[in-house]
């Protein structure tokens, strides 16, 4: 094999997974002329284009994804060697890369993340918060990990693929409806899903198709769709949240996020019947990853942190 080939491969990997040079140079912490160069003494070696490039775009040619296809999983093995064997000297090292909901930080991960800091300092956490899909709010959305280059996602069962080992990591919990006592006083306290038409209800953008989501609520024992509208719209339910805070309006947030702000008054559970449970939050990963020590670390503190979840 060629030692300079070889060096290279990360980078054609890296390459590969953000179609970026840019992006790419930013990871790795090179520049993008760096990057670009060890491209082209990899296509040089070869004597083949592995990626083709426009003034806007990067993407792989057949030989190009061919390559990949060989070469990522054979250097995913090493780096899992490479961690297993530090993991015999009892230190987890490396970098563990999780695709998650941005409100999953703020339910679960922020937590797990503290403890993992002070019984693993060498292993690196890199937390990735993904954009809802098309259809579907954040803790729902699918996201391919192996295809965008992460070793794990957190997500709700509906969005794991049946290829996948799933952990779970909490107990079910549910989407619900709040209001700041102030808002209610002022605006009155619905009494049905229908009074939820005469309400300022903060609404959720999906960023990639530009709709609005319809709120997800129980109606006797079928569950429905319930458009809404309001002065405000966000695309995060931690942005819901400050705004139910603040006074703007019915807020459609998940319940552990909203815990301690239903404890101390400043928010009221409304419609309590129409809420959907959900199965909890699962770590979800690949087969072949499912050895790697770096993982293991992740679900055993998880697993010791969120005990009391319920």
């Amino acid at each position: 094999m060629d030692r300079d080939l070889l060096g290279h491969l990360p980078i054609i990997v890296c390459v590969a997974r953000h179609r970026s040079f840019a992006a790419a140079a930013a990871e790795l912490g090179m520049s993008p002329s760096a990057v670009s160069h060890a491209v082209r003494s990899v296509e040089d070696r070869l004597g083949i284009p592995l990626f083709a490039r426009t003034t806007r775009s990067v993407s792989l040619t057949e030989a190009g994804a061919r390559f990949i296809g060989g070469v990522e999983p054979a250097l995913t093995d090493i780096g899992r060697t490479v961690e297993g064997l530090t993991a015999e000297r009892g230190e987890v090292t490396g970098l563990l890369r999780i695709a998650t909901p941005r409100v999953v930080l703020e339910m679960a991960l922020a937590r797990i993340l503290a403890m993992l800091a002070r019984e693993h300092p060498r292993l690196t956490v890199e937390v990735r918060t993904g954009r809802p899909s098309q259809t579907q709010p954040a803790l729902t959305a699918r996201v391919d990990i192996v295809a965008q280059g992460f070793d794990a996602g957190i997500r709700t069962t509906r969005a794991i693929q049946q290829d996948m080992i799933a952990t779970k990591l909490t107990g079910s919990f549910k989407t619900i409806l709040v209001a700041s006592r102030d808002y209610l006083d002022d605006r009155g306290t619905p009494k049905s899903i229908a009074d939820l038409h005469q309400h300022n209800c903060i609404g959720t953008r999906i960023v990639e198709s530009g709709a609005i989501y319809d709120w997800e609520l129980i109606d006797g024992k079928k569950a429905i769709a319930v458009k809404t509208s309001g002065t405000a719209l966000v695309t995060d339910g931690t942005q819901a949240l400050s705004l139910a805070l603040a006074g703007v309006g019915i807020a459609y947030v998940v319940e552990p996020t909203v815990r301690r702000y239903l404890r101390e008054g400043r928010l009221k559970w409304l419609l309590p019947r129409t809420a959907v449970e959900l199965d909890g939050l699962f770590l979800y990963y690949p087969k072949r990853a499912s050895l790697a020590p770096k993982l293991r670390a992740f679900i055993d503190v998880a697993k010791k942190t969120l005990k009391s979840f319920e």
